[in-house]
Formats: structure tokens, sequence, C-alpha cells
């Protein structure tokens, strides 16, 4: 993390100011001001006219805010300088949000500092918040109580801002002063904010284009009580903030598969590299790249950063690929990277880069973040605690296995969610300790999920899978085959290449969405007599998900899904006869009741070549689980 202080340096704008610390007495002081300031604001609110429901569209009218654009914090030596369109604001005249985005999107304010400091102000004005949300009058209040005459000297930081992003932003000295008093004053008046590294480059940037301290402090709080539906700007809690980086690592472990392998290689702490990822948008990359996010993000929230550093990643992959050379520092490397984006690519090309990424839709995300956020809290991380003492890696002095080596597992581990990979693997069979004994298999696997299956063959091949579902599911369909399971399930190769396939419609979210859902059915067991499937009913039977345990895969349920084909969704399957991952067209492993003999094809759920030679022997075969099951 980027730490406050003199010690890093921005590539943009020189050394960051950072704030010092002036540890004073006054604490006390400040929270009885604040006791009086709020009771006021309360009272003065009450005798306000009753508020009236927010429309769903809004409709820009407005004159513009100021004339000059950008605020009087601000190093006019330093600001980028573009030539104003000052009478472009007949353009955002009467547009609904809907229109504003994608006018945002196509740059309509990027080359005025006065436009974009009127959409800055009223698109902010037009979040729905919280009622009590406090406005330039509280700010006024508080800070005269605060601060008084004083001019440099204030009280001392607020806690949560150890471990902040805040780069200069070509603000002046004045600027960054000003910053410092209106987090004093959020700090007072939030006393639920226990960690919120982004704040202060929020605020920093708001300030650019506010008229005073007051508005930006106004409008920066509107950001903290945002309540649209799973829309959301600041986490403003270490629990929301890990659950955050630990959702990001999850996107980029499913949509930048080849940068996260380079990660994954390159790094013994996979997570302490996606952690940055804020830092990448708004503490290494240039001022001018900056600002065309923060237009974007004012109006969509926080799930176009996710898709920003997303294309950032994917670039920074083809990048380092094209010159061909071992990556010794990572995190050195990204950041070196970011500093030099102009070289790469522009802002727009950034953007279109971004918005060509199929992401699945905000509520999907919303739901893996809570199911992160449930790990976090079963793993007892709530509060403030250094990273390394809970997201453990696979430790190479700890594990054995008898198949794939520690780094072998570890490349594994990395692809796994981030809600999972928080605990260590423990083995739960292996035929070298417990025979080849499906029914031994069944008992030492049941109650946990997920699970890691690894398979080597008599010609040394191993492959595998990741299944999401506990194998008691199987138990569902009464002994018949049927296929359950979630759309995190994916299989994968070790030996002799290192490969994952998943599921068919992660890579294409738009086909499972835009087409009718059809009727589930059965894949024929390859166990039976003449290829003849066993009784069981005429659909593929699919258990019904508890939302609210989060070793389940909320966003990737299938009935999350309208899929176009009745093989797309089979994940995982057990019967006496034998045990079957993958269907449609054929099976991407299945092995028999002996746990002796098994094949591999092609199939539509995975969309796989074969893993290892057709029908192949089996010489060992381990289950994996995790501590926490």
């Amino acid at each position: 993390m980027l730490q406050i202080g003199p010690s890093y340096t921005s590539p943009v704008g020189g050394p960051t100011a950072g704030f010092s610390l002036e540890i004073a007495a006054g604490r006390n002081r400040a929270n009885a001001i604040m006791d009086e300031v709020q009771e006021s604001h309360v009272k003065n609110s009450q005798e306000a006219a009753s508020p009236s429901k927010v429309p769903e569209v809004k409709i820009w009218n407005s004159a513009a805010t100021f004339h000059q654009g950008y605020s009087k914090f601000v190093d006019n030596d330093k600001i980028p300088k573009w030539n104003e369109t000052l009478d472009s604001q007949e353009q955002l005249q009467g547009k609904s949000t809907k229109e504003l985005k994608k006018l945002a999107r196509q740059g309509c304010w990027a080359k005025s500092h006065a436009l974009r400091a009127e959409a800055y102000h009223h698109i902010i004005q037009d979040l729905p918040c919280r009622l009590m949300t406090p406005d330039t009058t509280v700010y006024k209040d508080i800070a005269s109580k605060l601060f008084g005459d004083q001019s440099e000297s204030y009280e001392p930081l607020p806690e949560f801002m150890e471990e902040s992003i805040m780069p200069e932003y070509c603000l002046t000295k004045e600027g960054l002063h000003a910053v410092k008093k209106i987090l004093i004053c959020i700090s007072n008046l939030y006393p639920d904010i226990s960690f919120c590294p982004l704040l202060p480059a929020v605020t920093a940037l708001v300030l650019h284009y506010s008229q005073d301290e007051a508005q930006c402090f106004e409008n920066t709080c509107r950001l903290l009580d945002c309540k649209a539906p799973h829309t959301s700007y600041i986490d403003y809690s270490f629990l929301n903030y890990e659950a955050s980086c630990m959702t990001f690592g999850d996107l980029a472990n499913k949509h930048c598969p080849a940068a996260h392998r380079l990660i994954a290689s390159s790094s013994d702490n996979i997570f302490e590299v996606y952690s940055e990822w804020l830092a990448w948008l708004f503490s290494d990359l240039p001022f001018d790249y900056v600002i065309r996010i923060f237009d974007i993000y004012l109006l969509e929230g926080q799930k176009v950063l996710y898709r920003i550093a997303l294309a950032l990643l994917k670039q920074y992959q083809l990048f380092m690929a094209s010159k061909g050379v071992e990556v010794a520092d990572i995190k050195g490397s990204l950041q070196a990277f970011m500093w030099d984006i102009n070289e790469h690519m522009t802002a727009e090309k950034l953007l279109e880069k971004a918005f060509g990424i199929r992401l699945f839709s905000r509520k999907e995300i919303w739901l893996l973040q809570m199911a992160n956020r449930k790990a976090l809290v079963e793993k007892g991380v709530t509060m403030v605690q250094h990273r390394q003492s809970f997201h453990l890696t696979v430790n190479a002095h700890d594990f054995t296995s008898t198949i794939v080596t520690a780094q072998e597992m570890r490349i594994v581990w990395s692809w796994i969610p981030e809600r999972f990979s928080l605990f260590s693997p423990t083995l739960l069979f292996s035929t070298s300790e417990d025979g080849y004994s499906l029914q031994r298999f069944y008992s030492c696997c049941e109650g946990y999920e997920p699970t890691v299956m690894l398979i080597k063959t008599t010609l040394g091949e191993v492959c595998g899978a990741f299944l999401s579902s506990d194998w008691n599911e199987r138990k569902k369909s009464g002994g018949a085959s049927s296929f359950f399971g979630t759309g995190e399930c994916f299989i994968f190769t070790v030996h002799p290449e290192i490969e994952r396939y998943e599921w068919v419609f992660i890579k294409k979210p738009e086909q499972a969405k835009a087409m009718p859902r059809s009727p589930r059915q059965r894949s024929p067991s390859p166990f039976t007599p003449e290829g003849r499937s066993s009784p069981s009913p005429n659909h593929l039977t699919v258990p019904k998900l508890d939302m609210i345990k989060y070793r389940l895969s909320p966003f990737l349920a299938i009935r999350h899904f309208k899929l176009p084909s009745k093989t797309a969704s089979m994940f995982m399957s057990g019967t006496q006869d034998g045990i079957i991952i993958g269907g449609g067209g054929g099976q991407a492993l299945s092995i028999d009741g002996n746990l002796h003999h098994g094949r591999t094809e092609h199939c539509e759920t995975f969309d796989n070549p074969p893993l290892c030679q057709e029908n192949f022997q089996v010489q060992l075969l381990e289950v994996w689980g995790f501590q926490n099951s």
C-alpha cells in the first residue's frame, strides 16, 4: 500500500505532498463540538420542507457553476491546458442520467475545466442520499469551531488515512491543507469510518472542481452517503476494502487469465499484488488519465473501476509478453507500467478497452462482494489486520502431495475464488493411503465444499478439477445420474502443460443472458451397458442454492442465467458406477467405480480438449479440501 508521507514519490507533479501528523490534544473537544453541530443540523433539517421522492431519471437544467472551472486550490502551472469550449454547456442541459453516462464515456467535458466543474456538481447533487447528509452549512459550523482562525495548524489526521492514496493532483500547498481540513471534519462526522484509503484521493479530485472547501465537503459526503441499490463509491471499513480487493482478484482471475498466471508465477502472495488495484488508478496514473476515470466513476460507481483496472492489467501482460523477459519485481513492474501508460495507450483507448470487457452485472458483482465479506467474517477478519496474518498461500514446508509440487499447487490455488484461498489446503482423500475405493472417496469428501481433485495417470500426465459443491448433493437424485454444482467449477491440466478450462459462459456471459432458458436434461452415464443411462428423471437436477451460505457461488448459480443449451450446466455427477466432471457431447473427466480407469473428452460445459490421453489408467488420485470446512 502507498503510505501518506514524504517517502513516496509520484511521477506526476513531483514528490507526494504528505501531511504531517501533528499529535495534539483536542480529540475530545472536537467530539463535543460535533455533538453540538449535529444537534443543530438535525433541528434545522426538521424545520425544512418535507423531502420528496428522488426521481429515477434526473434532468439537468442549470447555468455554469463558475467560469474558470477548476478551483483556486489548483496550481495553474501544473493543471493541463485545454481549449475551453464554454458554450458546450448546452449539450448537457435537459439530459437524463443515462444520456450523461454516454456523454461521459465519450469525453464530452474532457477538454473543458468549466464544463467538468458544472458536470461534477450536478451529477453529485443528483445522487440519492440519506436525508441527513451533511451540507455546506454543517461544514462551515464545524470548521469554524474546530479550527477557528488557524491557517495551517490542525488536529491530527484521521486514523483511517494510515494507508491512504494521496498524490498531489496538481493542488497547491493551500489545496492540500484544505483537503486535510475537510478530511478531519468528515472523520468527526463519520466515526464509523475505520479504514478508507480512497477517500483522500476522491476528496482531492472533488476539490479541483469545487467553488470552495464547503462545497467539496458536501459533495464528498454525498458520495459517502449514496444509497443507490448495488452502487457504492467509497468503501470505508477494512472489511469492505479487503472484500473489494478479493473481488478484483476474482475478476482478474476470470477475465485476465494470462496476466493472472504471470502474477502467480512471479509472486508468492498474489493478493498483495491485487490489493494495489486502486493505487494503480488513483496514484500511479498521470492526472489526465485519473480525471477521465473520475468522470465516469461519478456516474457509474465503483463497478467501472474494476473494468479499468482489468483493462490495465490486460495491457500490462501484453506489454510484458512482447518484451519476453522474466519479471523479478511484479509490484514494481506494474507501477512502472502505470507511470509510463501514455507510451502504451491513450486515456480514451484505455476506456475503450475497459468497456469492451464482458463483465457480469452490477448486482452479480455485488453478490460476489458480499460472498467475500462473509468469508472474511468466517475467518475472523473484521478489523484492520496485517494481510499476511490471514491471506494464506500454499506453504512449501507444510504441503506434501504425491502428485504435484508445492509450486504447482500454488498455481492451482491461485485459480480458485479468493474467499476460499483464505484457507490452507488439507488432504481429504488419497488412493495411496485410502485405497482405490469409490465409497471411501465419497465418505472422505462428503461434508466439504469446495474441493480440488488431482489425478496422475500411469503415463505421468496430471490433471484435475475444482469442484464447488459437496458430493453429498448426488444423493438428492436418489442414486440416478444427475448433475449438480455451480459455474465456479473448472478443470485443469498440470503435466505436461499447465492450463485451466472454465465454464463456457464465464468467457461469454452475454450468450447465457440473451437466450431463453432451456429445459435442463441429464447426461447419460458412461458406465451403463451399451451406453444406456440408468433410470432417472428426464431433466437435469439442480439443487436449490442457499444464498446465505457464502461457500456456494451466488453470482454463478445456474438459476442466475438463461442458458441456451441443455448441456451448458453439467458440472459434476456421482453414482455407484463412477464420477463425471463436465458433460455435453462427452465428459471432460469420467472415472469408473474402481478408481482405476478413466476417460477424458471435449465437453460443452467447459469447451475443453481432452485433458490427457483419452483413455487413461489412474496411478494416483487425491482430493484436497479447505481447513475451514
